[in-house]
């Protein structure tokens, strides 16, 4: 049963710290979530991992709460500056389009798991966590509202030129090949009048405000405005046909369903009839029906194509309506096969429920959600109950091995899964060939195979109708794709399995990553040698990944030993360096200036001496193309034929050439693996970053400091609280100091939720102006590594003191969003023979019931009452014969259903 505290009267105000805050009373919603042993997964890790893609996911200057180190921003100009038309949110798949269509339908799934399922992600530790990634997603589809439903569709090159889908490199230098290409900075974008795209974006904005408007009001009220704005707009301009820069993509085909659900959740947000209304006399008669039947649309699945199945789940969560109930229930049945009306798609050997080829585990797990979420509201205690459940579980539990193929299709969730990815940045692909990616060898021309990341929690598309996975490239994108809305029911759904099964996040997670090939290289052939000369031909190269980026300041240097020079009689004067052919011209970035002999300090007799080639703009050398990763420049070191007419034969001898000896010496092709010379060392930034100078001294750094630096090493255990000095009006929390904590947070169990009361280095907290005789739920948390440990398994429950009192008071006002009824907790009244309920009516005060036993101090209310109803509620003891009422109606409680 999912309770949530509703809002009352009896709300009680604790003053402390010069602060006003409220402290709860208790809740069902406390107990401790723990891992089930029979579940063979770990639900609350696969959250916590699937939160980790979507922040793979996000555009722009990225927050301090991202945990991707390997990141960095993306969709910057050279000065750093964010350059998108609206700015951050979600790249679609694995390119580095921005759909507000496919964000707001992830915004708006990821909202209603967390919406359902509250507690549970909280009391796992992850509820900051969600909401962070869940508000990045809203942020955006709030800010491609245009006004008058008009929304900013797509964002990305989809106009030609450097179109995202043409070429392969990672988001953090995506903007430079489309500057190379374009000539600009800005990639293109629409304004489109789409009802589906206005619509989903005010269910999620929607969805937004039920969130946080407890946390974050002024954030919420902005939420709210917006998606009451879109969903006049997409209202009234109903089409759904301008789809922009979605073409072949994303092509909507119906509005009803995106208006619908957007009306429900308004209806959820505001308890503003008008919302009902609209949907019952205006969407629910055009509701769509199967083909060639009378019958609703019951089969397909939710989608961001379709959210009619969403729509009609909430209408009947919203009014209790048994025909929709009963739509619902057809639904999920035709889902598992056992509807007179065949499963469009097939069914696994395994127990699938295989819809089609593009991303069939998207589908199975959204619908699975709306199982499993079944099962603790509409059907509720019913005949399939635990049918729904059990199915849902089988449809995720297929996605991390129970399956035909023992894959984990949820990507670092086991030890066995498909490797070929079809994701841009994972792949950390430099030259913009993908093709042998995830395959066993690169074939003649040694492409990459191997990822630079694992693409911790994403799903990805999944098997065939068999339950076969094939040895599918990363062209066969009907399987190997991975996208935001992939795991968007999937994730709502894990809010569902952590309710059932508990879990817990990994500690240290994520792991922090080394790269895993050397980022700056410098290969180099011989291009021409003579008596009196070598002329040397070398690549400076770009592979970075640990992000992926440029710098500027680039330089490598060229090793050689000028004894036979000395010896002949000749100085440092007569020895040249120069450039007769590079890849670039002088004035554009990656041109180089080409200079020396110095002498190398590491060799103190003076006679090793090198050729500095510095990039006046090494910028250009960037990892997004064949071209672009390496920069060519081929110089000449040189003496002259003779001097005063004496030939210098023999003065000129490579063979002793530290660099020379580092392969020129042998290798002709310069795009092999011999070719890379490590005894041409380049610096980044003034970082030594590859190969070895001729005294030894290695490349040991990197010319990048991560700004994230991956999971946390330790775990910081929230401190053992304890409770005493309690009364009527007080208590004081003492806990034990916690090593690594730098403060502790005192937090209150209010409204369904855990609220932050106060932060403190102290080691206790008192309370006080609290109400007597009621019950409070509070916990302490550390803050360690710049975050707080959300584990609430600690928190204690007290009660205060009650002085004498012939009337009932109230201790806990628990309201059920599943049955939609309230729960009234009292403290028992000395010599009480029964309990009275009266309710204020219509002017009157009326009696509910009075002959509740003196054994029983709670009352439930009976089951769908209507949300933004208000009532007033006196409690009464009989004692002596004689009923209390003047106190009991001096005391009565004012609530609103939410």
């Amino acid at each position: 049963m999912i309770c949530k505290k509703i809002a009352a009267t009896v709300s009680a105000i604790v003053l402390a710290a010069g602060m006003a805050s409220a402290l709860p009373q208790n809740s069902t919603g406390g107990a401790v979530i723990t891992a089930n042993a029979a579940s063979a997964y770990n639900y609350a890790e696969a959250l916590q991992k699937s939160m980790f893609f979507y922040e793979v996911q996000q555009s722009g200057k990225l927050p301090d709460w991202n945990t991707v180190q390997w990141k960095d921003d993306s969709m910057v100009d050279e000065d750093g500056n964010e350059t998108d038309f609206v700015k951050g949110g979600w790249f679609d798949a694995g390119d580095h389009f921005k759909f507000c269509l496919t964000n707001a339908y992830s915004a708006s799934m990821l909202g209603w798991g967390y919406i359902e399922y509250r507690d549970a992600v909280d009391k796992a530790g992850m509820g900051e966590l969600y909401r962070n990634n869940l508000q990045w997603g809203l942020d955006y589809v709030m800010a491609c509202d245009m006004g008058g439903g008009k929304m900013v569709g797509t964002i990305g090159d989809f106009t030609g030129g450097s179109t995202d889908h043409n070429i392969w490199c990672s988001s953090e230098v995506y903007l430079r090949k489309h500057h190379l290409n374009n000539g600009d900075w800005e990639r293109p974008y629409d304004v489109i009048e789409n009802s589906s795209v206005a619509g989903l974006s005010a269910a999620a904005l929607a969805e937004g405000y039920i969130v946080f408007k407890d946390s974050q009001p002024e954030k919420a009220a902005e939420y709210l405005k917006h998606a009451k704005d879109l969903f006049k707009g997409a209202d009234t301009i109903r089409d759904c046909t301008d789809i922009g820069g979605m073409s072949g993509m994303y092509d909507t085909k119906s509005w009803v369903d995106d208006c619908m659900f957007a009306a429900l959740w308004l209806y959820r947000a505001t308890g503003d009839k008008t919302y009902l209304d609209k949907v019952e006399n205006e969407y629910i008669p055009l509701f769509p029906k199967e083909e060639q039947d009378t019958a609703r649309k019951f089969t397909w699945g939710l989608c961001w194509d379709d959210t009619s199945q969403g729509a009609a789940f909430l209408y009947a969560q919203i009014t209790g309506n048994e025909e929709w109930t009963a739509h619902v229930k057809r639904h999920i049945n035709y889902w598992m096969g056992e509807d007179s009306k065949p499963f469009f798609g097939k069914i696994t050997p395994k127990g699938l429920s295989w819809l089609f080829q593009w991303g069939c585990l998207r589908h199975a797990t959204t619908t699975a959600f709306l199982a499993k979420l079944g099962s603790d509201t509409l059907f509720k205690g019913a005949d399939v109950e635990k049918k729904f459940s059990d199915w849902g579980d089988l449809q995720m539990n297929y996605c991390f091995g129970d399956n035909e193929m023992g894959y984990s299709y949820v990507l670092g969730m086991g030890d066995k899964s498909p490797t070929a990815i079809h994701h841009r940045n994972a792949s950390g692909v430099h030259d913009d060939h993908w093709n042998e990616l995830g395959q066993k060898d690169g074939g003649s021309e040694g492409w990459q195979t191997e990822y630079a990341h694992t693409l911790y929690g994403a799903l990805i598309g999944g098997p065939d109708s068999s339950g076969e996975y094939g040895d599918y490239k990363v062209a066969d994108f009907q399987y190997t794709e991975v996208a935001i809305d992939y795991n968007a029911g999937y994730t709502a759904c894990l809010c569902a399995m952590i309710d059932d099964y508990g879990g817990k996040p990994l500690a240290n997670f994520p792991e922090k990553e080394t790269p895993k090939w050397a980022e700056w290289e410098v290969a180099a052939v011989l291009n021409g040698k003579g008596n009196s000369y070598s002329e040397i031909k070398a690549w400076a190269m770009n592979h970075t990944a640990w992000p992926a980026r440029v710098a500027k300041d680039i330089e490598y240097r060229y090793y050689f030993d000028a004894s036979e020079i000395f010896d002949a009689g000749l100085s440092i004067n007569d020895i040249k360096v120069i450039s007769n052919s590079q890849q670039y011209r002088e004035g554009e970035q990656g041109y180089a200036n080409v200079s020396g002999p110095y002498v190398y300090e590491g060799d103190k007799s003076g006679k090793t001496l090198y050729a500095k080639i510095k990039f006046e703009d090494g910028r250009a050398i960037q990892p997004t193309g064949q071209s672009e990763h390496r920069d060519e420049v081929q110089f000449r070191i040189s003496i002259p034929d003779a001097i005063d007419g004496k030939p210098t034969t023999g003065a000129w001898d490579p063979t002793n050439d530290w660099s020379y000896n580092g392969g020129i010496s042998s290798t002709t092709d310069i795009k092999s693996a011999d070719a890379l010379n490590e005894n041409i060392t380049m610096y980044v930034n003034g970082v030594h970053v590859w190969g070895t100078e001729p005294d030894g001294t290695k490349a040991t750094e990197s010319d990048y400091v991560f700004k994230r630096d991956g999971g946390s090493s330790t775990t910081v255990t929230n401190p053992t609280v304890t409770c005493g000095s309690v009364t009527t009006s007080g208590a004081k929390l003492s806990w034990n100091k916690v090593d690594g904590a730098s403060k502790y947070g005192v937090f209150g169990y209010i409204n369904g939720k855990w609220t932050k009361l106060t932060e403190t280095t102290s080691t206790s907290y008192t309370f006080s102006g609290l109400k007597e005789g009621t019950s409070y739920k509070a916990a302490v948390l550390c803050y360690a590594d710049g975050k707080w440990n959300e584990d609430y398994s600690k928190a204690v429950t007290f009660t205060t003191k009650s002085s004498s009192a012939s009337y009932p008071v109230i201790s806990s006002i628990d309201y059920s969003e599943k049955y939609h009824q309230i729960r009234f907790t009292w403290k028992p009244v000395s010599g009480a023979q029964n309990y009275g309920i009266a309710v204020y009516l219509a002017g009157k005060w009326r009696i509910q019931t009075q002959s509740i036993a003196a054994s029983t101090t709670s009352y439930t209310t009976p089951k769908n009452m209507t949300p933004g109803k208000t009532y007033k509620v006196a409690i009464a003891a009989k004692v002596n014969g004689e009923w209390g009422i003047a106190d009991a109606l001096k005391n009565a409680v004012t609530v609103t259903v939410k």
